[in-house]
């Protein structure tokens, strides 16, 4: 079994690091539309349930 040795670390280039700061944001802003989504269809469905009710 290899032994880890805390000097060995992976150093990035620039184009490594922009493209690993766009997949983030890429990830970032898909759960934010994911979260927003389940938001709205919540409050569709709520307010859907509101009117059938009368109030």
């Amino acid at each position: 079994m290899p032994e880890d040795n805390p000097n060995d670390t992976i150093i990035l280039t620039p184009e490594e690091k922009r493209r690993q700061r766009i997949r983030s944001l890429a990830i970032g802003w898909g759960l934010g539309v994911l979260a927003l989504l389940f938001f709205l269809m919540t409050v569709v469905r709520l307010t859907g349930n509101m009117a059938s009710r009368g109030l």
